[in-house]
């Protein structure tokens, strides 16, 4: 979706289109993340892991920073070696041990920062960790692992971009003026549409189901939306803009992620309850294999 706009914005106002130039920086950003990640998705999981753990790693101490100020602390060090247990266990097909060292490493956390911010302190466990095992775990499940996580990437970040770029040139009432003065329903809708059309096509492409992963299609980048929003009103609570400023056009890996993070849980979270012996061919069949 769009940048947020300074703090303290009228929230009443209409959102005039903008001049495009940063969204021509954003695009380009997304282009080579996706680049990166994209090869070393088509590697294999070992080489795949090292990418989401590198961003995994990078959106705790993110999230440590917004919540508790910058600095290396002993819950931040918890925290990403909670991650990386994670990561490492589920890179090597034990996704499950996976999420028990993420909740161990959630405890602990909480234990840690009693007093002072601890939900928060210890959320950024499982905001870091959960999404980076869904997708090992998709990406291990062969023959379709691959295409999985392509098909969750790009719906994603078709949302993102097409959101971005529809509120910044078309404009128009606000979305959530209380949460992000910059969000509108003329972004809503281009997101929306661009996920549907992107799953539509991805089907076509690969001879899945069209009308089916159009379906879901709509419902993740409703879901990506949704993250975006609620990552905005974390950063509206703790008056800041963006979480960091890594990623020229987006801010931090976590202003990147903010879709992709709740949209790679939930798809997992489907497929689980589906088939979990072969997630990734679930997803692709409109969530119908294993299905009773």
């Amino acid at each position: 979706m769009e940048d947020n706009r300074a703090l303290g914005s009228p929230p009443d106002e209409i959102v005039p289109p903008r001049p495009s130039s940063n969204v021509w920086l954003r695009i380009v950003s997304a282009i080579g993340l996706a680049i990166i990640a994209f090869a070393a998705a088509w590697a294999g999981v070992l080489p795949f892991a090292c990418v989401v753990l590198a961003v995994a790693l990078i959106m705790s101490w993110e999230w440590s920073s917004m919540v508790r100020g910058g600095g290396i602390d002993v819950s931040l060090v918890v925290h990403a070696l909670a991650v990386a247990a994670a990561v490492s266990l589920a890179a090597f097909g034990f996704a499950a041990l996976g999420v028990a060292a993420l909740l161990i490493g959630t405890i602990i956390v909480l234990a840690l920062e009693f007093g002072s911010r601890p939900i928060l302190s210890a959320a950024g466990v499982l905001y870091a960790g959960l999404p980076a095992v869904a997708l090992l775990w998709l990406r291990g499940s062969e023959p379709l692992g691959f295409q999985a996580v392509l098909f969750i990437v790009l719906v994603v970040a078709a949302t993102d971009t097409a959101a971005f770029a529809a509120g910044r040139l078309i404009g128009g009432p606000r979305l959530a003026p209380a949460v992000s003065p910059n969000k509108t329903w003329s972004g809503l809708v281009g997101g929306l549409s661009a996920a549907s059309a992107t799953a539509a096509l991805f089907a076509y492409a690969t001879s899945a189901p069209v009308a089916a992963l159009a379906i879901i299609g709509l419902v993740m980048g409703l879901i990506a939306q949704a993250g975006d929003l609620a990552e905005s009103a974390m950063k509206r609570a703790f008056n800041i803009k963006d979480v960091s400023q890594l990623l020229p056009g987006h801010g931090g890996f976590m202003d990147r992620m903010d879709g992709l993070a709740p949209v790679a849980v939930a798809v997992a979270l489907a497929v689980l309850f589906l088939d979990p012996q072969a997630p990734a061919e679930a997803l692709l069949a409109g969530l119908t294999r294993g299905a009773p």
